[in-house]
């Protein structure tokens, strides 16, 4: 039976059905602990990914937010002391833009660039006169050792196609309880609004049945070459706060390149070094609905799999213990 020593891995989720993706994508999934030290809140999914022992923990049900997560790294770095790289995979609020031709079911993956190391805690910023954002914080990079891995997976990507979603399909095909709430919505759904024009009716309301499709923004279908989930590689911004302005959303894009919005990767950053991944669910405005979350956490998964099967378990046992970086001085 594996013990706390055996896992090299922490996963860290948010949210409910980023963890039922996270267990979806398992090779093999471990018995519990028999014990976890008292002082330790979390709970813990154990299990293999390719050559991988990982250790998936999520953030309390109902609590979200910087803090929270970074009491979730803190926690498993004790009970898990062996662990030496982090994802923090999940679901986040897309940031469309001329740049980039974000969609629903698309995975952003934070990577260095701009003057940023990946990821923007952008209530470290502050407006001026004028409303020009302004940066007065910076969070460290990814490790070096999943960047590498990035380059690799995007040129293999690049040449062959991600696959991500017939990854997700074979997936489901073996879960069947999960493919109605997991699967890819039609797309038909993917409706990105213009930022002037907000929700209409109530927040229960779908979009569909009560704004008005002449207030889209008219975005051309992606070409058979394409892969129908698209990564992109960039700034991800996080904050103690659900972005749903679409005006801030497109100020920040334009000013520094922010591709999506999401409430806990900058509270692991600077303490817990780990790749971000998230699968885009809506487009941080009024418009959000529950209807892509399940698939794009599955994207989110499926993209990290792949990235963990570009990471040799040596390099991994080469790196610093999370713990050590958490816990010095």
């Amino acid at each position: 039976m594996p013990t706390p020593d055996s896992y090299t891995v922490g996963w860290i989720c948010a949210v409910h059905v980023e963890i039922v993706a996270a267990r979806a994508f398992l090779d093999e999934v471990h018995d519990d602990l028999d014990e976890v030290p008292v002082n330790d809140t979390n709970s813990y999914i154990l299990g293999r990914i390719k050559k991988h022992n990982i250790v998936i923990a999520s953030l309390p049900h109902g609590k979200y937010g910087l803090v929270s997560a970074t009491s979730v790294a803190r926690n498993m770095a004790h009970t898990f002391t062996n662990v030496r790289i982090g994802l923090m995979v999940g679901i986040a609020g897309g940031v469309p833009s001329k740049r980039h031709d974000i969609r629903l079911g698309d995975i952003v993956v934070s990577s260095p660039g701009n003057g940023a190391g990946g990821v923007l805690q952008y209530d470290y910023g502050k407006t001026i006169q004028g409303k020009r954002f302004v940066r007065t914080g910076h969070l460290n990079s990814p490790p070096d050792v999943i960047l590498g891995a990035v380059s690799v997976l995007r040129a293999q990507y690049e040449e062959d196609g991600n696959g991500i979603s017939k990854t997700i399909e074979t997936t489901l095909a073996t879960k069947k309880r999960l493919q109605s709430k997991y699967g890819r919505p039609e797309q038909a759904t993917d409706r990105l609004y213009l930022a002037t024009y907000d929700h209409r009716g109530s927040t229960e309301a779908t979009c569909m049945a009560v704004c008005d499709s002449n207030e889209t923004v008219p975005r051309p279908p992606r070409s058979e070459h394409d892969d129908e989930t698209t990564i992109h590689y960039g700034l991800v911004a996080s904050a103690n706060q659900l972005m749903k302005d679409a005006n801030i959303r497109d100020k920040l894009s334009e000013e520094e390149d922010v591709l999506c919005f999401e409430m806990e990767a900058a509270g692991l950053m600077d303490q817990f070094p780990c790749m971000v991944v998230r699968g885009i669910c809506d487009y941080s405005d009024t418009h959000k609905s529950d209807a892509w979350q399940g698939y794009s956490a599955m994207a989110a998964a499926a993209y990290a799999r792949d990235l963990l099967a570009k990471i040799t378990p040596n390099k991994v046992i080469a790196e610093r213990k999370l713990g050590e970086i958490l816990f010095a001085g």
